[in-house]
């Protein structure tokens, strides 16, 4: 068996929207991209049932369905798709030099990341075995889906004081879940959700359990934290805003994050601090975070990388 590393033109980290889409565009463009899918094959969207804004699905799609699509347009142009992680790499000259897992060594000419961020979630059974079906860590993505519904969001940052805001003019009432006695959000979020009608603050408060039938959300258990009360509220959406960690451990030290790790970007491109290394998707974006600004990214990503290669060559 050859030891020799594996070269490619275009090394792709990442499987979401962002990567798929970037595939597609790098092998229309006949760089041959090689994927690495990550342990989350599709990335987030798997997770999702409906998705009902990405355009081009007038009657609204399940996540599943949709990366699967992307899938397979992408091997229909020639991608090279692997299933497997990216353990570490090395930007310091090029070409860059890239070893999985499994202790495969690739060098590659340009690299795009796409590895995505995960949502933090609370740790609960039942959250997990909701997921989906009433717990969301996006409003954006799923508040169309409780129009007239009570809705609990958790957390007490600008996050979760935006993702309440939103659900509250589609909700009919929004409990926020906060666990100390005071909001981290900025003054003028705090104002907002302090000042709507139909969002109730529960302070010192955390959850003990996500309620269902079995099939979706019909409540939670609250405690109060100073107190141990408990509280059961009726609910049928569970929204959990504390926060998204961007998938960047292995590049510390080889691009430049910011404080909270998110790769940085020059703006409006995807190149990152480091020639011939692009960046798309929610690795590089924790604003807007939604599949078709993954995708967006992850075409930039590939016309950008197409463009400097042409340059090197």
């Amino acid at each position: 068996m050859s030891t020799e590393p594996e070269k490619t033109k275009c090394l792709i980290i990442g499987s979401g929207p962002a990567g798929y889409t970037a595939a597609i565009y790098a092998a229309r463009a006949d760089l041959k991209p090689v994927i690495y899918t990550g342990l989350q094959m599709g990335g987030q969207l798997t997770t999702t049932t409906e998705v009902d804004n990405f355009p081009g699905y007038p009657e609204g799609t399940k996540g599943p369905d949709l990366m699967d699509d992307m899938r397979r347009q992408a091997e229909r142009f020639g991608t090279d798709i692997r299933f497997g992680i990216i353990s570490e790499v090395d930007f310091s000259s090029r070409p860059f030099k890239v070893t999985t897992d499994d202790g495969k060594k690739i060098l590659a000419d340009t690299v795009i990341v796409a590895t995505g961020a995960t949502a933090r979630w609370l740790g609960l059974e039942s959250e997990t075995r909701y997921n989906g079906h009433g717990v969301s860590a996006c409003a954006t993505c799923d508040g169309f889906f409780y129009r007239g519904l009570d809705i609990a969001v958790v957390g007490g940052g600008d996050t979760a004081c935006e993702e309440a805001s939103y659900l509250a003019k589609l909700g009919r009432k929004v409990y926020m879940i906060v666990r100390r006695d005071e909001l981290r959000a900025s003054k003028a979020m705090q104002h907002r959700v302090m000042t709507a009608p139909n969002i109730e603050i529960l302070w010192n408060s955390s959850t003990r359990e996500i309620l269902g039938d079995g099939k979706v959300v019909t409540g939670a258990l609250i405690g109060n934290n100073k107190t141990g009360e408990l509280r059961q509220i009726e609910i049928q959406g569970f929204f959990v805003a504390i926060g998204h960690q961007p998938n960047t451990e292995v590049f510390k030290g080889q691009l430049d994050l910011d404080e909270m790790g998110y790769i940085r970007t020059v703006p409006g491109t995807t190149r990152t601090s480091v020639e011939g290394v692009f960046a798309a998707g929610d690795v590089q974006d924790h604003v807007y975070r939604q599949a078709i600004t993954a995708a967006g990214t992850g075409c930039m990503a590939a016309i950008e990388a197409e463009r400097w290669l042409a340059v090197q060559e």
